[in-house]
C-alpha cells in the first residue's frame, strides 16, 4: 500500500454526496473548500496568541506548517487541522505574567521553552501509543486512563481555569465604558451564534468580533466616548515580510507548570479522531500515535520560532460535518494558505489593532465555550454521575483547576491545570483500582 492515498476524483457532486478522506473534489471546489477552513479555525487561532502576547501572523503561518506536519505524520489518512491551542493560555499566563490587550509578550522565550518540551513529552505519549498500535493496545491502554469522565473533567478545566484572566483582560482599564463594551462583544457572539445560521452561525466568533470591533470603532473613533483604535500600525506595515520570531529559554520551573498540557492535547487530538472517524464511517484508531506525534513534532517546531503550541480543531471538524467533504487534500489547500497570510505583516497589525474591552469579551464566551465542552463530553459519553468513582474524580478536578490549586516542591511546581489534570487520572486510577478489587 503506497505512503499516501491515490485521492481519485469525485466525478458527480451532489448535496447528499460524501466525500471520503482519500477522494478529492475538482481544483476550483477544493480551492474553495480549503479556504473555508482556513476561515472556520482563523478566529480562534488569532485569538489565542492575542491573549497570550504573541506573534498573531507567526501563529497563522506555523498553523499551516503544523497541518502539513500533521499531514505527513498520518500518511495524509486524517483530515484535521492544526491551530493554536488554547490549553497552553493558562500556563503561558502564569510564567510570564501576562496580561491580555498589552501588546507583545516581554517574557516570551520562558514560555517558548516550557512549550518545546511540552510538544517533546507530547511526541513521546505519541510514540508509545504508536508502538502498542502495533499490538492492537493503544486504544484500551488510552480508556483505562484517560476514560471521558476523566477528559471531559480536563477540557472543562481549561475554562474555568481562564474565567478570572477572561475577566481581568475585560476589565484591564477599569472604566465603565471599557465594561460595557465587553458586554456588547458578548452580544454580538451571542446574537450571531443565535439569530444567524448556515456558516455566518459557525463563525460565530470571527463574525461577532468583526461586529463589536466595528461597534467599538463608532463610539470611540467617531462619537469620542473611550480609547480610540489607532490605524497607523496599519498603515505603515508592509504587505508582505517575516513574522516576529523569538529565542526560547529553559526554565525549570516554567517547565514543570506548561508540560501537563501534554495531557490535554492528547484527550483533545483523541476526542477529535474519535468524531471523525464516527462521521466517516473509517476506523482511525490505527492512526492516533501517529497522531499524537505529529501533533507534538509541531509543537516543538513552533515554539522553536516564537510560535504557540498547536492542537486539530474541532472548528474545522465542524465544518467537515456539515458540508460533508472529509477529503484530506483539502488541509493541504487550507495550510498553503494560512502560510502566505502569514506572511503579511499588515494583516497582523490589523488583528494586534483589535481593542482590549473586545479581546476581553470575546475571551469571556470562547473560556466559558471551553469548559461546556468538557460537559459535552460526559453527555455524549453517558457518563454515570450516580457511580460515586465519577462524581468525586469530576468534583475534584474542576475545584483544582478552577481554584488554581498549586503544588511546589523546590524548583518543580505544578499550578491550576497542571494539578487538575494529574489530579484526574491518578485519582480514577485509584479509585477504578478499589473498585476493581471489591
Amino acid at each position: 500500500m503506497a505512503y499516501f492515498p491515490s485521492w481519485h476524483k469525485v466525478e458527480q457532486v451532489t448535496p447528499d454526496t460524501i466525500i471520503a478522506p482519500d477522494e478529492r473534489l475538482s481544483i476550483g471546489q477544493s480551492l474553495l473548500m480549503g479556504i473555508q477552513h482556513v476561515v472556520a479555525m482563523f478566529g480562534a487561532t488569532v485569538l489565542a496568541p492575542l491573549l497570550m502576547g504573541f506573534d498573531a501572523n507567526l501563529a497563522i503561518l506555523m498553523s499551516g506548517i503544523g497541518t502539513l506536519i500533521f499531514f505527513c505524520f498520518v500518511k495524509g489518512r486524517v483530515p484535521s487541522y492544526l491551530g493554536s491551542s488554547f490549553a497552553f493560555i493558562g500556563g503561558v499566563v502564569s510564567v510570564t505574567g501576562y496580561v491580555a490587550g498589552s501588546g507583545a509578550n516581554p517574557n516570551i522565550g520562558v514560555a517558548l521553552g516550557a512549550i518545546i518540551v511540552c510538544g517533546l513529552v507530547y511526541t513521546i505519549i505519541g510514540i508509545i501509543v504508536w508502538l502498542a498500535n502495533t499490538k492492537g493496545h493503544a486504544s484500551a491502554l488510552i480508556e483505562r486512563w484517560m476514560p471521558p469522565v476523566v477528559t471531559g473533567a480536563i477540557v472543562a478545566v481549561i475554562g474555568l481555569n481562564l474565567a478570572p484572566i477572561a475577566a481581568k483582560g475585560a476589565m484591564a482599564s477599569g472604566s465603565a465604558f471599557d465594561a460595557m463594551m465587553s458586554i456588547m462583544t458578548i452580544l454580538c457572539v451571542g446574537g450571531v451564534a443565535v439569530f444567524t445560521r448556515g456558516s455566518i452561525q459557525r463563525l460565530l466568533i470571527l463574525v461577532g468580533l468583526m461586529i463589536a470591533y466595528v461597534i467599538y470603532f463608532v463610539f470611540t473613533n467617531l462619537l469620542g466616548f473611550g480609547t480610540p483604535i489607532d490605524f497607523s500600525g496599519i498603515q505603515q506595515a508592509a504587505w508582505f515580510g517575516l513574522p516576529t520570531l523569538s529565542t526560547p529559554e529553559f526554565n525549570l520551573s516554567a517547565i514543570t507548570i506548561i508540560v501537563p498540557v501534554a495531557v490535554i492535547l492528547v484527550a483533545e487530538n483523541l476526542g477529535h479522531i474519535r468524531a471523525v472517524s464516527a462521521m466517516t464511517g473509517q476506523d482511525l484508531d490505527q492512526y492516533l500515535g501517529r497522531a499524537f506525534v505529529g501533533d507534538g513534532v509541531a509543537t516543538m517546531i513552533s515554539g522553536s520560532i516564537g510560535g504557540t503550541g498547536v492542537t486539530t480543531y474541532a472548528e474545522n471538524i465542524g465544518v467537515m460535518a456539515v458540508t460533508r467533504v472529509y477529503s484530506t487534500l483539502l488541509f493541504v489547500v487550507a495550510a498553503c494558505f494560512a502560510i502566505v497570510l502569514g506572511f503579511s505583516p499588515k494583516f497582523g497589525a490589523l488583528i494586534h489593532s483589535i481593542p482590549a474591552p473586545v479581546l476581553g469579551g470575546v475571551s469571556m464566551v470562547v473560556f466559558g465555550l471551553i469548559a461546556v465542552a468538557g460537559a459535552r463530553i460526559w453527555v455524549i459519553n453517558h457518563v454515570d454521575f450516580s457511580d460515586n468513582k465519577n462524581l468525586i474524580v469530576a468534583a475534584v478536578t474542576l475545584i483544582m483547576g478552577a481554584g488554581n490549586f498549586a503544588i511546589e516542591i523546590g524548583s518543580f511546581k505544578l499550578e491550576g491545570i497542571g494539578t487538575a489534570t494529574f489530579g484526574a487520572i491518578i485519582l480514577y486510577a485509584l479509585l477504578n483500582r478499589k473498585q476493581r478489587t471489591q
